[in-house]
């Protein structure tokens, strides 16, 4: 048996008055995800622990069968794998965003989707100005980069900024949490103050406002962590060989860490016009070659962040009809069988904007699974699943009992 999970990133929502009190993915048009509900088996799973912020970093990692509050160690960690940043002793690396700051709020967490290219010219006059033997900043792709700080303490607050769009920028600047972390933090906070006067005028940003767009004009630390130590999934699972496909250079990371070849996909954007078609391509090819597939979709995530109702149903019946429809053919042609599950790692509320902890709905199918009797896949549907409720772990364990 080999396995495939397919992952729409913040895919799940909360049921509101609006829309007839229908979820994006309740309302969404989703023959093919339904056809494997209906076939197979569902339930909810817990991905967050209590005292975890729920990210995506914490979900994915649960949802891949990690006890996360014992590897956990921030995102940034994460992501410097990703970008090929080895981190040494000492290393404190946070995730950086390039954000929008305006009347004083943060505008929005992404700099208005701001392209790499534009970024990484961002980050290469930041790294001109204040980089040192201490302080290095790291590009990645379009607002999300990395920040290493030698010697940084990490009892740290730090606030993820796509969690407080609209918010009073002094109301959510990083603190540290003990005393130990006070130098790292007044550290931060004259790097945020001093990208902010750089930035305000770089040409780049310029051109961004003549042109009607956000500027990138603040850097924004989070998530600050050392690295870790995580087993592969091989050796936790026994997993002979597995790929990640993702546009997000977190989940690539998390992908390094547990041991996956990362395939990247020409057109892969992490947005709604991401290359759905080349994701599913891609997916099914490391299936011929590898026992353990991980494909990972961002755009429904990124439209619940947008507050947009519209595009996350659409990016969900994107998955549905130029992804999975594509996977469930084309695995039916091959000789050995394949076992496919479906989530969201955490829901993203279109209403909130941001993530919550709630569980999310999943599918299991394999060849010959007995079905449970639920026939659509959705937030409400899931209940009255034969896989009840599970909490982290046992997704991935029960997971790949498949088919024995």
């Amino acid at each position: 048996m080999k396995y495939i999970i397919i992952l729409g990133d913040g895919m799940s929502d909360q049921p509101e008055v609006e829309h007839d009190g229908l979820t994006p993915l309740m309302a969404a048009q989703i023959p093919y995800i339904d056809k494997l509900a209906e076939q197979g088996r569902s339930g909810l799973l817990k991905t967050i622990p209590e005292r975890l912020h729920p990210g995506s970093e914490v979900a994915n990692l649960a949802v891949l069968g990690y006890d996360v509050e014992a590897v956990f160690e921030g995102r940034g960690v994460i992501e410097a794998a990703s970008i090929g940043v080895a981190l040494e002793e000492g290393d404190l690396a946070l995730r950086c965003n390039l954000i929008c700051i305006a009347d004083e709020k943060i505008k929005n967490h992404s700099a208005g989707h701001i392209p790499t290219p534009e970024a990484i010219e961002l980050i290469d006059a930041l790294n001109a100005e204040f980089g040192n033997q201490t302080v290095h900043f790291y590009p990645g792709v379009s607002y999300r980069h990395l920040l290493v700080i030698k010697g940084g303490n990490k009892a740290l607050k730090c606030v993820p900024p796509h969690d407080v769009t609209g918010t009073p920028v002094v109301d959510v600047l990083p603190t540290s949490s003990n005393h130990e972390g006070e130098e790292t933090a007044l550290l931060l906070l004259d790097l945020i103050h001093q990208s902010r006067k750089l930035l305000e005028n770089h040409p780049v940003n310029v051109n961004r406002r003549l042109a009607g767009k956000d500027p990138a004009n603040s850097i924004w630390p989070w998530s600050p962590g050392y690295k870790p130590s995580m087993k592969t999934l091989k050796e936790m699972f026994g997993i002979g060989s597995g790929a990640v496909i993702s546009a997000v250079d977190l989940i690539q990371g998390i992908g390094v860490y547990a041991g996956l070849d990362v395939i990247k996909v020409e057109g892969a954007t992490g947005l709604y016009d991401t290359n759905y078609e080349g994701k599913a391509v891609a997916a099914v090819e490391a299936l011929k070659t590898s026992d353990f597939v991980y494909l990972h979709i961002e755009a429904s995530d990124e439209a619940g962040h947008e507050g947009d109702y519209d595009l996350k149903l659409k990016t969900i019946q994107y998955l549905d009809n130029r992804v999975v429809k594509y996977i469930v053919e084309e695995i039916a042609k091959m000789d050995e069988p394949v076992a496919i599950a479906i989530l969201p790692d955490h829901p993203t509320p279109w209403k909130l904007k941001t993530h919550t902890r709630d569980a999310v709905p999943f599918l299991i199918w394999y060849p010959g699974i007995v079905p449970d009797g639920v026939k659509h896949y959705d937030e409400i549907s899931a209940r009255e699943g034969n896989y009840g409720t599970l909490e982290s772990q046992q997704f991935m364990e029960e997971f790949l009992k498949s088919g024995k």
